[in-house]
């Protein structure tokens, strides 16, 4: 009967942890959605909330992570638990990461807020709604333990890097035409770079995932178009 009681309580604080994660995503999405629609709009207030919303990010991940060494102490788990809760500890520091992409983003939009667009932003917010529905799908692949949600993270992100260099292909001919357009230009690569970056890290929880369900690291790779020659 023992060891029952403590296999129940083993769980309810595993689920206890998985909850704080799935939290901590839906923070971390919010976040970064925010950004670009405060980037879009120039809505210095919405920037500003994204920002003051980040130490909240922060310690949410911290104490996830503080949580899961706890659980380690107590329940020396072996097995798909020991994956579990390993696993979730660096989970929570790619999730947290974006938050701070939503950050940076928001301080961009603070910067930009009084100046007219170059260019149409249509692409950046194209790559924001990738990005959410990416997440979503990690998300829910780690709550239902679905590998072929986390698969179809994979093949998402290569539209996220399609986007990105289409971004700066644009650019940089922008800028070339006319000098004055460089510094804001930079600036939109760089929120472009931030959210192809996001998409690497929702990438890595998807790893994640499936390294928790069948015990073995399997890189997006495997599932990801092939890399052209000049790039491998």
């Amino acid at each position: 009967m023992d060891s029952l009681n403590t296999r129940a309580h083993l769980e309810e604080k595993l689920n206890e942890i998985k909850r704080k994660l799935l939290k901590l995503g839906k923070m971390a999405n919010e976040a970064l959605t925010k950004s670009v629609w405060a980037l879009k709009d120039h809505d210095i207030q919405l920037a500003r909330a994204v920002i003051g919303n980040d130490d909240q990010i922060d310690l949410l991940r911290y104490e996830i992570e503080n949580d899961c060494l706890t659980f380690i102490a107590r329940f020396q788990p072996f097995g798909e638990d020991l994956r579990t809760v390993s696993s979730v500890m660096y989970m929570a520091g790619d999730i947290e990461r974006l938050g701070d992409y939503g950050s940076s983003i928001s301080k961009t939009a603070i910067e930009l807020a009084n100046e007219e667009f170059i260019k149409p932003l249509i692409d950046i917010p194209r790559m924001q709604e990738l990005l959410n529905e990416m997440l979503e799908k990690a998300l829910s692949a780690f709550d239902q333990k679905d590998l072929s949600l986390a698969k179809s993270v994979f093949t998402m992100d290569d539209l996220i890097d399609d986007l990105e260099e289409q971004i700066l292909r644009e650019l940089v001919l922008m800028m070339m035409e006319k000098p004055s357009r460089i510094e804001q230009a930079s600036r939109l690569f760089l929120v472009a770079r931030s959210l192809e970056r996001a998409g690497d890290h929702i990438t890595n929880l998807s790893e994640r995932i499936f390294y928790i369900s069948t015990g073995e690291m399997t890189p997006a790779s495997k599932f990801r178009r092939p890399l052209p020659p000049e790039k491998e």
